[in-house]
């Protein structure tokens, strides 16, 4: 009993992140800093899963009323020298949750400075 209704609980949890993943371009295929061809999930997180502290993104989307608009994605919230937009795939800003066309491939994940471990990224302190 207690085992199912954590499980209904994770499912719900999981469920509830996942949704924000529509509200970015290619939200559901951010690259894993940590893993090179694995998702990182949670795009707002420091948690490739999508729990925990928000990552500089993460924040960033919060600031802006959960919605994809130029300012955010012109800002380069992890500081690592490429736009939200160039590093989700949408570097003109023209993405919009319900026209998500015109989109190119990911570059980065937009809330973990990259490359992970270099000094540039030192400030940041995230280790995979």
């Amino acid at each position: 009993m207690l085992f199912g209704l954590c499980l209904c609980l994770l499912g719900t949890l999981v469920s509830g992140f996942q949704v924000y993943q529509t509200y970015i371009p290619n939200g559901n295929i951010v690259p894993n800093p940590c893993l090179i061809g694995q998702i990182w999930a949670g795009a707002g997180h420091f948690s490739a899963i999508g729990t925990g502290p928000l990552n500089p993104f993460g924040q960033d989307f919060a600031a802006a009323g959960h919605v994809w608009n130029d300012v955010l994605c012109n800002k380069d919230s992890d500081s690592d020298g490429l736009t939200n937009g160039e590093e989700l795939g949408d570097p003109h800003c023209h993405f919009t949750p319900t026209k998500p066309g015109h989109l190119v491939s990911t570059r980065g994940n937009p809330g973990i400075c990259e490359p992970v471990g270099s000094a540039a990224c030192a400030w940041q302190g995230f280790t995979c």
